[in-house]
């Protein structure tokens, strides 16, 4: 009997074991850039946008090539292997008359059902000026770096009928990419975007309006139908507004005090739709959860009431069935890494190795998972550099024990 007890602790330990992990992130690849403080990133630095691409590797969008006092920064798109082989794979040049005629300052990148690598840029797009101005630009480019083509570039059209400030883009059911922009559209308040890969032609399909569809409208977030879902501000509250491909838009009132339209929605394990929400003037920052259809809001508690929640990035719903957050400042100066249930909103783990001195650096940005369970994330700032050298962020990974996805 004592032998099979035994036997059966050992075997409950080497169970708990398997799914273990060392709570400590590694870095996979650093951002280093020349000089003391100042100076040029031949790689790029500060990375907010990093995928996952179909062939195993990693792709991301690094917003400066140049760490300057002024706002002439370029950028680059580049690819990393797991096992740290990093490429740039296009870089964002000022022209002739620093105007970044191709765009400046990138982001948001997603890989098209074409295999190419979508993206867009904060400013950059427009001939005649000096320094960093213009709208943005919407580009693409092959996951080998060759073939770099301008898609759109935004408010090009009069009275920026095409949008502008855009928010991302998702791969709908008829094979599209779709986005939204916070501003410019028919009414000046947003639009839905469409692109088509096969052609790169260009569309507004939705303006949103103050009164009827609410203004402002978030990222966009696919439901297992086909319909593509966001939240926006109307005239008496927010909305929660579905999109189907085929252009039909319907809209429902969510009755809270204010969203957190940067961190766009997330689709929970049980279908329903999940947001982070804050009251103006008041720390905290919390879940909540909707259905589709707009029915069934549950406001959460506040998870946390520091320096008013810190500042989440995205909901990644994880293979343990909870939420994993970077949280950009969070409750140190410098991030966390946070994980939430989706039964309550209840703050279930904080991970803060990031700081001035960490070797992933500061102010996480971005957080997926792979097939294996490991996290892969990215940093703003900071990591391990020599004498003369600075770092401008990392790519890292943590190993938190998750079962496979």
């Amino acid at each position: 009997m004592k032998e099979k007890f035994v036997l059966a602790v050992l075997f409950a330990l080497f169970a708990s074991s398997a799914y273990a992990g060392n709570s400590a992130p590694v870095p996979a690849y650093t951002f280093i850039c020349n000089g003391s403080g100042l100076g040029p990133c031949p790689n790029g630095g500060r990375t907010d946008s990093l995928i996952l691409g179909s062939d195993g590797n990693f792709y991301g969008a690094a917003q400066i090539t140049t760490w300057e006092t002024s706002l002439v920064t370029g950028g680059n798109v580049f690819s990393l292997t797991p096992a740290g082989k990093f490429t740039v794979l296009h870089t964002f040049t000022p022209g002739a008359n620093k105007n970044f005629p191709d765009g400046d300052l990138p982001g948001a990148l997603i890989e098209g059902p074409d295999g190419n690598l979508y993206g867009e840029t904060i400013y950059g797009g427009i001939d005649g000026c000096d320094g960093d101005c213009g709208y943005g630009v919407l580009f693409r480019v092959s996951r080998n770096g060759t073939g770099f083509q301008l898609v759109h570039k935004f408010c090009s059209e009069a009275d920026c009928a095409d949008g502008y400030n855009p928010y991302g883009m998702v791969i709908g059911d008829d094979g599209n990419l779709y986005g939204t922009t916070n501003s410019g559209g028919s009414n000046n308040v947003g639009t839905i975007f469409r692109v088509t890969p096969s052609s790169g032609a260009y569309e507004v399909v939705f303006n949103f309006s103050s009164s009827a569809s609410g203004e402002y409208p978030s990222n966009l977030v696919e439901g297992s139908n086909g319909t593509l879902y966001g939240t926006s501000s109307g005239t008496s509250g927010e909305l929660l507004f579905n999109f189907t491909p085929g252009g039909v838009m319907t809209t429902a009132p969510l009755n809270f005090p204010q969203l957190s339209h940067g961190s766009g929605l997330a689709l929970g394990p049980n279908g329903n739709l999940y947001g982070f929400y804050f009251v103006y003037g008041v720390n905290g920052v919390s879940l909540f959860e909707v259905e589709p259809d707009g029915s069934n809001l549950q406001i959460f508690p506040f998870y946390n009431t520091i320096d008013g929640g810190g500042s989440p990035d995205g909901l990644l719903l994880a293979s343990d069935g909870n939420f994993w957050v970077a949280n950009f400042n969070g409750s140190s100066e410098y991030g966390n890494i946070i994980s939430l249930s989706p039964t309550d909103g209840s703050l279930l783990r904080t991970i803060s190795p990031f700081g001035t001195t960490s070797s992933v650096g500061g102010w996480p940005s971005q957080l997926i998972q792979v097939a294996n369970g490991t996290f892969w994330g990215s940093t703003y700032i900071y990591g391990d550099a020599t004498k003369g050298h600075f770092a401008l962020g990392t790519v890292f990974s943590l190993n938190e024990g998750l079962p496979p996805r």
